[in-house]
Protein backbone atom coordinates (compact mmCIF):
# COMPACT_ATOMS: atom_id res chain seq x y z
CA UNK A 1 0.00 0.00 0.00
CA UNK A 2 2.56 2.34 -0.95
CA UNK A 3 1.58 6.16 -2.62
CA UNK A 4 0.52 4.53 -5.57
CA UNK A 5 -2.10 2.33 -4.55
CA UNK A 6 -4.79 1.59 -6.63
CA UNK A 7 -3.39 3.93 -9.25
CA UNK A 8 -2.97 1.91 -12.15
CA UNK A 9 -1.65 4.76 -14.28
CA UNK A 10 0.46 7.63 -14.27
CA UNK A 11 -3.06 9.94 -15.04
CA UNK A 12 -4.63 8.33 -12.04
CA UNK A 13 -1.78 9.20 -10.17
CA UNK A 14 -1.07 13.14 -10.94
CA UNK A 15 -4.80 13.73 -9.99
CA UNK A 16 -5.04 11.61 -7.07
CA UNK A 17 -1.76 13.29 -5.65
CA UNK A 18 -2.04 16.75 -7.53
CA UNK A 19 -5.63 17.55 -6.92
CA UNK A 20 -7.47 14.96 -4.85
CA UNK A 21 -4.58 14.20 -1.89
CA UNK A 22 -4.72 17.25 -0.36
CA UNK A 23 -8.61 18.41 -0.38
CA UNK A 24 -10.19 18.69 3.13
CA UNK A 25 -13.04 16.46 4.07
CA UNK A 26 -17.19 17.34 4.48
CA UNK A 27 -18.56 14.35 6.22
CA UNK A 28 -21.92 15.11 6.01
CA UNK A 29 -23.37 11.60 7.60
CA UNK A 30 -21.85 9.66 9.94
CA UNK A 31 -22.84 8.26 13.63
CA UNK A 32 -19.25 10.01 15.80
CA UNK A 33 -20.57 10.16 19.53
CA UNK A 34 -20.99 13.92 19.87
CA UNK A 35 -19.87 13.47 23.60
CA UNK A 36 -16.49 11.76 23.23
CA UNK A 37 -15.83 15.03 20.63
CA UNK A 38 -16.91 17.49 23.37
CA UNK A 39 -14.77 15.50 26.06
CA UNK A 40 -11.56 15.21 23.63
CA UNK A 41 -11.72 11.68 24.46
CA UNK A 42 -8.42 9.84 24.82
CA UNK A 43 -9.05 6.46 24.08
CA UNK A 44 -7.80 3.46 26.62
CA UNK A 45 -6.41 1.44 23.79
CA UNK A 46 -6.86 0.58 20.51
CA UNK A 47 -9.31 -1.83 21.29
CA UNK A 48 -11.43 0.67 22.74
CA UNK A 49 -11.12 3.29 19.52
CA UNK A 50 -10.74 0.53 16.98
CA UNK A 51 -13.63 -2.69 17.37
CA UNK A 52 -15.62 -1.07 19.97
CA UNK A 53 -18.94 -0.38 17.92
CA UNK A 54 -17.89 -1.34 14.62
CA UNK A 55 -20.25 -4.38 13.53
CA UNK A 56 -18.44 -4.79 10.17
CA UNK A 57 -15.31 -6.15 12.15
CA UNK A 58 -17.89 -7.95 14.26
CA UNK A 59 -19.39 -9.80 11.57
CA UNK A 60 -15.90 -10.69 10.06
CA UNK A 61 -14.91 -12.22 13.58
CA UNK A 62 -18.11 -14.13 13.76
CA UNK A 63 -17.64 -15.66 10.41
CA UNK A 64 -14.13 -16.43 11.04
CA UNK A 65 -15.03 -18.38 14.32
CA UNK A 66 -14.36 -16.28 17.03
CA UNK A 67 -16.26 -16.47 20.07
CA UNK A 68 -18.81 -13.67 21.43
CA UNK A 69 -17.26 -13.34 24.33
CA UNK A 70 -13.96 -11.91 22.60
CA UNK A 71 -16.36 -9.55 20.37
CA UNK A 72 -18.87 -7.80 22.46
CA UNK A 73 -18.22 -9.67 25.30
CA UNK A 74 -16.19 -9.02 28.72
CA UNK A 75 -12.83 -10.71 27.50
CA UNK A 76 -9.86 -8.03 28.12
CA UNK A 77 -9.37 -5.78 25.68
CA UNK A 78 -5.66 -7.20 24.24
CA UNK A 79 -7.64 -10.57 23.72
CA UNK A 80 -9.92 -8.82 21.65
CA UNK A 81 -8.03 -6.96 19.98
CA UNK A 82 -5.46 -10.25 19.39
CA UNK A 83 -8.81 -12.38 18.15
CA UNK A 84 -9.17 -9.52 15.57
CA UNK A 85 -5.82 -9.37 14.52
CA UNK A 86 -5.72 -13.15 14.22
CA UNK A 87 -9.11 -12.20 11.54
CA UNK A 88 -7.46 -9.98 9.62
CA UNK A 89 -5.27 -12.38 7.19
CA UNK A 90 -8.68 -13.93 6.52
CA UNK A 91 -10.45 -11.01 5.88
CA UNK A 92 -8.19 -10.93 1.71
CA UNK A 93 -10.64 -8.89 -0.49
CA UNK A 94 -13.10 -7.71 1.70
CA UNK A 95 -12.92 -3.88 1.94
CA UNK A 96 -11.70 -4.78 5.65
CA UNK A 97 -8.45 -5.57 4.41
CA UNK A 98 -7.68 -2.49 2.92
CA UNK A 99 -9.33 0.01 5.60
CA UNK A 100 -7.52 -2.10 8.13
CA UNK A 101 -3.79 -1.49 6.58
CA UNK A 102 -4.76 2.00 5.25
CA UNK A 103 -5.52 2.72 9.27
CA UNK A 104 -2.99 1.94 10.72
CA UNK A 105 -0.74 3.45 8.47
CA UNK A 106 -2.31 7.19 9.09
CA UNK A 107 -3.11 7.26 12.35
CA UNK A 108 -0.18 4.83 13.48
CA UNK A 109 2.78 4.99 10.98
CA UNK A 110 2.60 1.23 10.90
CA UNK A 111 2.59 -0.36 7.97
CA UNK A 112 3.24 -3.97 8.60
CA UNK A 113 0.46 -6.34 8.41
CA UNK A 114 -1.17 -7.10 11.22
CA UNK A 115 -1.71 -10.82 11.91
CA UNK A 116 -1.72 -13.15 15.02
CA UNK A 117 2.10 -13.26 15.12
CA UNK A 118 2.38 -9.36 16.02
CA UNK A 119 -0.69 -7.93 17.52
CA UNK A 120 0.63 -7.93 21.11
CA UNK A 121 3.50 -5.61 19.22
CA UNK A 122 1.12 -3.83 17.57
CA UNK A 123 -1.38 -3.12 20.51
CA UNK A 124 1.39 -1.58 22.65
CA UNK A 125 2.54 0.46 20.08
CA UNK A 126 -0.69 2.10 19.34
CA UNK A 127 -2.00 2.12 23.39
CA UNK A 128 0.68 3.97 24.10
CA UNK A 129 0.64 6.72 21.02
CA UNK A 130 -3.28 6.82 21.90
CA UNK A 131 -2.08 8.12 25.61
CA UNK A 132 -0.81 11.32 23.59
CA UNK A 133 -2.39 14.52 22.89
CA UNK A 134 -1.81 13.83 19.18
CA UNK A 135 -3.94 10.83 19.51
CA UNK A 136 -7.06 12.74 21.19
CA UNK A 137 -9.95 12.54 19.90
CA UNK A 138 -9.77 16.01 17.96
CA UNK A 139 -6.40 15.55 16.92
CA UNK A 140 -7.39 12.44 14.81
CA UNK A 141 -9.83 14.24 13.24
CA UNK A 142 -7.97 16.71 12.44
CA UNK A 143 -4.92 15.23 11.55
CA UNK A 144 -7.31 13.82 8.69
CA UNK A 145 -7.80 17.59 7.36
CA UNK A 146 -11.18 17.35 8.58
CA UNK A 147 -13.35 20.44 8.46
CA UNK A 148 -16.77 19.68 8.88
CA UNK A 149 -18.77 16.81 10.53
CA UNK A 150 -22.58 15.86 10.54
CA UNK A 151 -23.51 13.27 13.41
CA UNK A 152 -26.79 11.76 13.50
CA UNK A 153 -29.06 12.78 16.45
CA UNK A 154 -32.59 12.45 17.72
CA UNK A 155 -35.04 14.88 18.17
CA UNK A 156 -35.39 14.21 21.79
CA UNK A 157 -31.44 14.92 21.99
CA UNK A 158 -31.02 18.08 23.90
CA UNK A 159 -27.84 18.88 21.70
CA UNK A 160 -25.51 19.63 24.93
CA UNK A 161 -22.18 17.85 23.85
CA UNK A 162 -22.70 19.90 19.98
CA UNK A 163 -22.99 23.56 22.03
CA UNK A 164 -19.58 22.45 24.48
CA UNK A 165 -17.99 22.06 21.46
CA UNK A 166 -19.32 25.52 19.40
CA UNK A 167 -18.31 27.36 22.97
CA UNK A 168 -14.64 26.18 22.48
CA UNK A 169 -14.24 27.78 19.03
CA UNK A 170 -12.44 24.19 17.55
CA UNK A 171 -11.66 24.76 14.18
CA UNK A 172 -13.89 21.97 12.87
CA UNK A 173 -17.45 22.82 12.54
CA UNK A 174 -19.75 19.58 14.25
CA UNK A 175 -23.22 19.86 13.44
CA UNK A 176 -26.44 17.64 14.33
CA UNK A 177 -28.68 15.99 11.65
CA UNK A 178 -32.36 15.84 12.43
CA UNK A 179 -33.48 12.35 12.80
CA UNK A 180 -36.74 11.66 13.66
CA UNK A 181 -36.71 7.96 12.97
CA UNK A 182 -38.47 6.99 16.16
CA UNK A 183 -41.49 9.05 15.43
CA UNK A 184 -42.44 6.81 12.94
CA UNK A 185 -41.78 3.51 14.64
CA UNK A 186 -45.65 2.65 16.10
CA UNK A 187 -44.99 -0.89 15.60
CA UNK A 188 -44.32 -1.37 18.93
CA UNK A 189 -46.78 0.53 20.96
CA UNK A 190 -44.72 0.24 24.21
CA UNK A 191 -41.66 1.99 22.89
CA UNK A 192 -43.58 4.47 21.08
CA UNK A 193 -45.28 5.25 24.29
CA UNK A 194 -41.59 5.68 25.90
CA UNK A 195 -40.28 7.70 23.06
CA UNK A 196 -43.22 10.14 23.14
CA UNK A 197 -42.57 10.58 27.03
CA UNK A 198 -38.93 11.61 25.98
CA UNK A 199 -40.02 13.91 23.38
CA UNK A 200 -41.99 15.86 26.18
CA UNK A 201 -39.26 15.35 28.18
CA UNK A 202 -37.11 17.47 25.81
CA UNK A 203 -40.07 19.86 24.81
CA UNK A 204 -41.58 20.71 28.03
CA UNK A 205 -45.28 20.21 26.39
CA UNK A 206 -47.72 17.25 26.59
CA UNK A 207 -48.04 15.13 23.04
CA UNK A 208 -51.65 14.75 23.51
CA UNK A 209 -52.88 14.13 19.68
CA UNK A 210 -51.21 13.80 16.41
CA UNK A 211 -51.17 17.72 15.89
CA UNK A 212 -49.27 18.14 18.83
CA UNK A 213 -46.83 15.71 17.94
CA UNK A 214 -46.62 17.40 14.78
CA UNK A 215 -46.46 21.03 16.40
CA UNK A 216 -43.77 19.24 18.83
CA UNK A 217 -41.24 18.09 16.19
CA UNK A 218 -41.55 21.48 14.41
CA UNK A 219 -40.24 23.20 17.48
CA UNK A 220 -37.48 20.46 17.86
CA UNK A 221 -36.86 21.23 14.25
CA UNK A 222 -36.23 24.57 15.36
CA UNK A 223 -34.17 24.23 17.65
CA UNK A 224 -31.67 22.20 16.05
CA UNK A 225 -31.69 24.57 13.40
CA UNK A 226 -30.74 27.23 16.17
CA UNK A 227 -27.96 25.00 16.77
CA UNK A 228 -26.52 24.79 13.68
CA UNK A 229 -28.07 22.03 11.71
CA UNK A 230 -29.36 22.59 8.60
CA UNK A 231 -29.76 18.43 8.10
CA UNK A 232 -32.12 15.87 8.34
CA UNK A 233 -31.96 12.07 7.98
CA UNK A 234 -33.92 8.80 7.57
CA UNK A 235 -32.93 5.20 7.60
CA UNK A 236 -35.96 3.28 6.55
CA UNK A 237 -36.77 -0.47 4.80
CA UNK A 238 -38.36 1.52 2.33
CA UNK A 239 -40.60 4.97 1.04
CA UNK A 240 -43.73 5.34 2.97
CA UNK A 241 -46.15 6.91 0.19
CA UNK A 242 -49.68 5.48 1.15
CA UNK A 243 -52.88 8.13 0.11
CA UNK A 244 -54.32 9.23 3.67
CA UNK A 245 -56.49 11.93 5.25
CA UNK A 246 -55.90 13.64 8.45
CA UNK A 247 -58.23 12.23 10.42
CA UNK A 248 -57.14 8.77 9.50
CA UNK A 249 -54.08 9.96 10.68
CA UNK A 250 -55.24 11.39 13.87
CA UNK A 251 -57.07 8.28 14.49
CA UNK A 252 -54.05 5.90 14.32
CA UNK A 253 -52.03 8.01 16.15
CA UNK A 254 -54.62 7.75 19.19
CA UNK A 255 -55.29 3.91 18.77
CA UNK A 256 -51.96 3.24 19.18
CA UNK A 257 -50.89 6.17 21.96
CA UNK A 258 -54.02 4.14 23.59
CA UNK A 259 -51.81 1.40 23.88
CA UNK A 260 -53.62 -0.56 21.01
CA UNK A 261 -51.68 -2.35 17.93
CA UNK A 262 -52.31 -0.78 14.45
CA UNK A 263 -52.88 -2.72 11.26
CA UNK A 264 -50.18 -2.82 8.78
CA UNK A 265 -52.19 -0.30 6.30
CA UNK A 266 -52.40 1.78 9.15
CA UNK A 267 -49.22 1.77 9.72
CA UNK A 268 -47.65 2.86 6.61
CA UNK A 269 -50.26 5.75 6.64
CA UNK A 270 -49.05 7.08 9.66
CA UNK A 271 -45.82 6.48 8.29
CA UNK A 272 -46.19 8.43 5.15
CA UNK A 273 -48.06 11.40 7.15
CA UNK A 274 -44.94 11.91 9.35
CA UNK A 275 -42.27 11.55 5.97
CA UNK A 276 -44.18 14.06 4.82
CA UNK A 277 -44.70 16.73 7.41
CA UNK A 278 -41.22 16.61 8.25
CA UNK A 279 -40.63 16.95 4.51
CA UNK A 280 -42.24 20.54 4.80
CA UNK A 281 -40.20 21.07 7.94
CA UNK A 282 -36.83 20.71 6.02
CA UNK A 283 -38.27 22.74 3.10
CA UNK A 284 -39.42 25.36 5.23
CA UNK A 285 -36.08 26.08 6.92
CA UNK A 286 -33.74 25.20 4.02
CA UNK A 287 -32.55 21.61 4.91
CA UNK A 288 -31.06 19.15 3.22
CA UNK A 289 -32.79 16.05 3.50
CA UNK A 290 -31.41 12.50 3.52
CA UNK A 291 -33.30 8.95 3.13
CA UNK A 292 -31.21 6.13 3.68
CA UNK A 293 -33.29 3.53 2.10
CA UNK A 294 -33.18 -0.93 1.89
CA UNK A 295 -32.03 -2.05 4.83
CA UNK A 296 -33.69 -5.35 6.59
CA UNK A 297 -32.68 -4.99 10.10
CA UNK A 298 -32.50 -6.96 13.43
CA UNK A 299 -32.69 -10.38 11.86
CA UNK A 300 -31.51 -12.77 14.14
CA UNK A 301 -34.34 -11.97 17.02
CA UNK A 302 -31.93 -14.19 19.26
CA UNK A 303 -28.94 -11.93 19.29
CA UNK A 304 -31.07 -8.90 18.88
CA UNK A 305 -32.40 -9.72 22.07
CA UNK A 306 -28.59 -10.39 24.06
CA UNK A 307 -27.21 -7.51 22.72
CA UNK A 308 -29.57 -4.94 20.83
CA UNK A 309 -29.38 -3.45 17.57
CA UNK A 310 -26.56 -2.35 15.86
CA UNK A 311 -24.72 -4.52 16.49
CA UNK A 312 -24.04 -6.91 13.32
CA UNK A 313 -27.39 -8.44 12.23
CA UNK A 314 -28.52 -6.69 9.47
CA UNK A 315 -28.54 -7.11 5.86
CA UNK A 316 -29.36 -6.36 2.48
CA UNK A 317 -33.55 -5.95 1.89
CA UNK A 318 -35.66 -6.43 -1.37
CA UNK A 319 -38.51 -4.01 -0.74
CA UNK A 320 -40.14 -2.00 -3.96
CA UNK A 321 -38.44 1.26 -4.10
CA UNK A 322 -39.44 3.06 -7.00
CA UNK A 323 -42.82 3.70 -7.34
CA UNK A 324 -43.46 5.01 -3.37
CA UNK A 325 -40.06 7.21 -3.71
CA UNK A 326 -41.49 8.93 -7.29
CA UNK A 327 -44.94 9.33 -5.40
CA UNK A 328 -43.42 10.96 -2.27
CA UNK A 329 -41.23 13.40 -4.21
CA UNK A 330 -44.01 14.37 -6.80
CA UNK A 331 -46.25 15.77 -4.39
CA UNK A 332 -43.41 17.80 -2.81
CA UNK A 333 -42.43 19.23 -5.67
CA UNK A 334 -46.08 19.39 -6.76
CA UNK A 335 -46.39 22.17 -4.48
CA UNK A 336 -43.33 23.58 -4.72
CA UNK A 337 -42.16 21.96 -1.29
CA UNK A 338 -38.98 19.82 -2.31
CA UNK A 339 -35.82 20.87 -0.73
CA UNK A 340 -32.76 19.70 -2.17
CA UNK A 341 -32.34 15.48 -1.29
CA UNK A 342 -29.91 12.65 -1.21
CA UNK A 343 -31.21 9.28 -2.13
CA UNK A 344 -29.27 6.14 -0.66
CA UNK A 345 -30.13 2.69 -1.59
CA UNK A 346 -28.64 -0.61 -0.03
CA UNK A 347 -29.91 -3.42 -2.99
CA UNK A 348 -27.40 -3.19 -5.89
CA UNK A 349 -30.54 -4.00 -7.66
CA UNK A 350 -31.86 -0.46 -7.41
CA UNK A 351 -28.84 1.72 -8.60
CA UNK A 352 -30.00 2.66 -12.09
CA UNK A 353 -33.45 2.87 -10.32
CA UNK A 354 -32.23 5.84 -8.34
CA UNK A 355 -30.04 7.26 -10.69
CA UNK A 356 -32.55 8.05 -12.96
CA UNK A 357 -34.96 8.76 -9.93
CA UNK A 358 -32.82 11.96 -9.46
CA UNK A 359 -33.49 13.17 -12.83
CA UNK A 360 -37.03 13.46 -12.90
CA UNK A 361 -37.05 16.11 -10.30
CA UNK A 362 -33.44 18.23 -10.60
CA UNK A 363 -35.31 21.33 -12.03
CA UNK A 364 -32.70 23.54 -12.67
CA UNK A 365 -32.99 25.58 -9.81
CA UNK A 366 -29.74 24.53 -8.06
CA UNK A 367 -26.97 22.53 -9.06
CA UNK A 368 -27.61 18.37 -8.28
CA UNK A 369 -30.51 19.77 -6.33
CA UNK A 370 -31.89 16.04 -6.39
CA UNK A 371 -29.07 13.62 -5.33
CA UNK A 372 -28.02 10.61 -5.66
CA UNK A 373 -25.86 10.02 -2.57
CA UNK A 374 -22.64 7.35 -2.32
CA UNK A 375 -22.13 3.88 -2.09
CA UNK A 376 -23.58 2.98 1.08
CA UNK A 377 -22.82 0.67 4.26
CA UNK A 378 -22.45 -3.15 2.61
CA UNK A 379 -21.80 -1.35 -0.86
CA UNK A 380 -18.64 1.13 0.53
CA UNK A 381 -16.24 -1.03 -1.30
CA UNK A 382 -14.11 -1.09 -4.10
CA UNK A 383 -16.94 -2.97 -6.33
CA UNK A 384 -19.81 -0.52 -5.13
CA UNK A 385 -18.05 2.75 -4.88
CA UNK A 386 -17.09 1.99 -9.35
CA UNK A 387 -20.57 0.72 -9.80
CA UNK A 388 -21.81 3.61 -8.47
CA UNK A 389 -19.44 6.45 -9.29
CA UNK A 390 -20.07 4.29 -12.75
CA UNK A 391 -24.05 4.00 -12.94
CA UNK A 392 -23.87 8.10 -12.08
CA UNK A 393 -21.37 9.06 -14.92
CA UNK A 394 -24.18 6.60 -17.33
CA UNK A 395 -27.44 8.55 -16.15
CA UNK A 396 -26.52 11.86 -14.47
CA UNK A 397 -23.72 14.22 -14.02
CA UNK A 398 -21.00 12.42 -11.86
CA UNK A 399 -19.26 16.15 -11.79
CA UNK A 400 -21.99 17.62 -9.58
CA UNK A 401 -21.98 14.52 -7.17
CA UNK A 402 -21.71 15.79 -3.47
CA UNK A 403 -18.80 12.80 -2.71
CA UNK A 404 -18.09 10.50 0.09
CA UNK A 405 -18.98 10.24 3.56
CA UNK A 406 -18.01 7.69 6.28
CA UNK A 407 -21.17 6.66 7.89
CA UNK A 408 -19.12 5.26 10.51
CA UNK A 409 -19.26 5.07 14.07
CA UNK A 410 -15.52 5.13 14.47
CA UNK A 411 -13.02 8.37 14.79
CA UNK A 412 -10.59 5.98 13.21
CA UNK A 413 -12.37 5.36 9.94
CA UNK A 414 -11.63 8.66 8.17
CA UNK A 415 -8.67 7.03 5.52
CA UNK A 416 -12.48 5.53 3.92
CA UNK A 417 -12.58 9.59 1.68
CA UNK A 418 -8.42 8.53 0.44
CA UNK A 419 -9.62 5.22 -0.65
CA UNK A 420 -12.79 6.90 -2.33
CA UNK A 421 -10.51 9.27 -3.82
CA UNK A 422 -7.75 6.82 -5.12
CA UNK A 423 -11.05 4.74 -6.69
CA UNK A 424 -12.01 7.73 -8.37
CA UNK A 425 -9.29 9.12 -9.72
CA UNK A 426 -8.33 6.03 -11.47
CA UNK A 427 -11.42 5.87 -13.07
CA UNK A 428 -10.95 8.58 -14.92
CA UNK A 429 -7.19 8.09 -14.99
CA UNK A 430 -7.89 4.63 -16.68
CA UNK A 431 -10.34 6.52 -19.58
CA UNK A 432 -7.60 9.32 -20.46
CA UNK A 433 -5.36 6.11 -20.77
CA UNK A 434 -7.44 5.03 -22.98
CA UNK A 435 -8.35 7.87 -24.40
CA UNK A 436 -11.93 7.85 -24.25
CA UNK A 437 -10.95 10.98 -22.10
CA UNK A 438 -8.93 14.29 -22.75
CA UNK A 439 -5.98 14.54 -21.48
CA UNK A 440 -7.00 18.28 -19.74
CA UNK A 441 -5.90 17.66 -16.43
CA UNK A 442 -6.09 21.09 -15.41
CA UNK A 443 -10.34 20.65 -16.01
CA UNK A 444 -10.61 16.70 -14.90
CA UNK A 445 -8.26 17.70 -11.77
CA UNK A 446 -10.76 20.72 -11.30
CA UNK A 447 -13.84 17.70 -11.45
CA UNK A 448 -11.89 15.83 -9.31
CA UNK A 449 -11.17 18.20 -6.29
CA UNK A 450 -15.38 19.36 -6.73
CA UNK A 451 -16.46 15.84 -6.06
CA UNK A 452 -13.60 15.72 -3.68
CA UNK A 453 -15.00 18.80 -1.58
CA UNK A 454 -16.37 21.73 -3.30
CA UNK A 455 -19.57 20.49 -4.26
CA UNK A 456 -20.65 19.28 -0.69
CA UNK A 457 -19.46 23.05 0.46
CA UNK A 458 -21.85 24.46 -1.93
CA UNK A 459 -25.00 22.26 -1.51
CA UNK A 460 -24.67 22.50 2.09
CA UNK A 461 -23.65 25.88 2.31
CA UNK A 462 -20.80 25.17 5.15
CA UNK A 463 -18.04 27.81 4.56
CA UNK A 464 -14.67 26.89 6.57
CA UNK A 465 -14.71 27.72 9.62
CA UNK A 466 -11.48 28.98 11.74
CA UNK A 467 -10.56 29.09 15.20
Amino acid sequence: MDDHFLLQNRYAEILYHEYAAAMPIIDYHNHLPPDEIASNRQFENITRVWLNGDHYKWRAMRTNGIPEDLITGDAPDEKKFQAWAETVPFTLRNPLYHWTHLELTRYFGITALLSGNNAGHIYEQTTEMLQQPSHGVRNLLSGMNVRVICTTDDPADNLEHHLKIREDQWSIKVLPAFRPDKALQIDDPIAFQFYLSRLEAADGQSVNSYRDLIELLDRRHAFFASQGSSVSDHGLEEMYAEDYTDSEVAAIFQKVRDGHTASLQERRKYKSAILYEMALLDHKRGFVQQFHLGALRNNNSRMMKRLGPDTGWDSIGDFSQAASLAKFLDRLDREDRLTRTILYNLNPVDNESFATMIGNFNDGSFAGKIQWGSAWWFLDQKDGMSKHLNTLSNMGLLSRFVGMLTDSRSFLSFPRHEYFRRILCNLFGTEIANGELPEDMPWIGSVVRDICYHNAARYFGWTEHKS
